[in-house]
């Protein structure tokens, strides 16, 4: 209105062009001369009763809020607004804070809203509980490092077995093998945009995914097996040792599961020639720094997603049909986040 004012200084065209009369904008105006253009964008204070409640009360308030109500006695582990308002009422006057006897549960949202405490809600955080965090995740970036290494000298190695591979190395426990109790309907144009699916389902059991992705090759080994115990993990291992000539050096990122660092395990990488197997691990809380995550999530976002099979076997065929079609056009997996600056 201000601004269509400066452009046609006169109320009525003003009010024909917004749709308001002209003395609604000759107000606005007037108040605009008065407190200045920016002070009158927002409105004045009214009248009203001033508050009742004492900043010692508001304090008060904000103390509880920030204790848990199982603390106070009561079987909830956190507040509601309710329940708080109702605690309030009750102990505060006996805390010298008469104001509050009559504090209404919206009056407790808006006190609690200025301060910003939000009592009713959890938000996560990890402990760090790895002293040797920041060495082992330098340890797992220079290893990213030396992946850019061989990748540069790939081309010149044409031809003769790697002298080195590194392979990203993870389980992915629990894919369930779900089936169908009706059939799927498929999409119908302007009725049906998508398939649709019956609301009950059958358990048939759960796999275990053992994968390892090659940095250098974008190449990925995978197992799906029954468990993810010592044995099968050593098994991946055998698997991938035949996969590589034997005078190759493969180094494994993976993390700290105790299949990994197992009696049987460490048993059979003792028998194994001298370089042959290097375990890199990350620190406690550091599977991020796994890339196979990022397969892992992509993997279950588009093949896993919606997957419904008649049996575990099923499941398994599935899988492994799509890893061998990721093996046929390989996608390098590479990390540069601060890895100059880490490493």
């Amino acid at each position: 209105m201000l601004l269509a004012y400066r452009e046609t200084p006169s109320f009525y065209a003003v009010g024909r062009m917004i749709g308001v009369t002209h003395q609604t904008v000759e107000r606005c105006v007037r108040r605009a001369q008065t407190l200045g253009v920016m002070a009158a964008l927002d409105d004045s204070p009214r009248p009203g009763r001033e508050s009742v409640i004492t900043e010692e009360a508001r304090t008060f308030v904000v103390d509880l809020a920030c204790r848990k109500a199982k603390d106070l006695g009561y079987p909830h582990e956190l507040w509601t607004t309710r329940l708080l308002a109702g605690h309030i009422r009750e102990h505060g006057p006996k805390a010298g804070h008469a104001c509050l006897s009559t504090l209404a549960q919206g009056t407790l949202c808006k006190i609690l809203s200025a301060h910003e405490v939000k009592p009713h809600k959890v938000r996560y955080y990890l402990e760090r509980r790895d002293p040797e965090f920041d060495a082992k995740m330098a340890e797992v970036l220079c290893v990213y490092r030396e992946v850019e290494l061989l990748k540069q000298f790939e081309g010149e190695q044409a031809g003769k077995a790697p002298a080195a591979a590194i392979v990203s190395y993870d389980e992915k426990p629990g894919v369930q093998a779900i089936g169908t109790t009706a059939p799927d309907l498929s999409p119908v144009p302007h009725r049906h945009p998508s398939f649709s699916r019956d609301h009950e389902y059958v358990r048939r059991g759960t796999l275990s995914l053992l994968a390892g992705i090659d940095l250098v090759t974008g190449i990925v080994h995978a197992s799906v097996e029954e468990r993810h115990r010592s044995r099968e993990f050593v098994a991946f291992l055998q698997k991938l040792d035949a996969a590589y000539p034997p005078e190759t050096a493969i180094t494994l990122i993976l993390d700290n599961h105790s299949a990994h660092v197992s009696r049987e395990t460490n048993a059979w990488l003792a028998a194994q020639p001298e370089g042959r197997f290097t375990l890199v691990f990350t620190p406690k809380h550091g599977s991020w720094l796994n890339l196979v995550e990022g397969f892992f999530s992509k993997l279950a976002r588009s093949v896993l997603r919606h997957i419904r099979v008649a049996s575990k076997h099923e499941l398994k065929e599935r899988i492994l049909a799509a890893i061998s079609d990721i093996n046929r056009d390989p996608i390098l997996h590479t990390w540069t986040h601060r890895l100059n600056e880490a490493a």
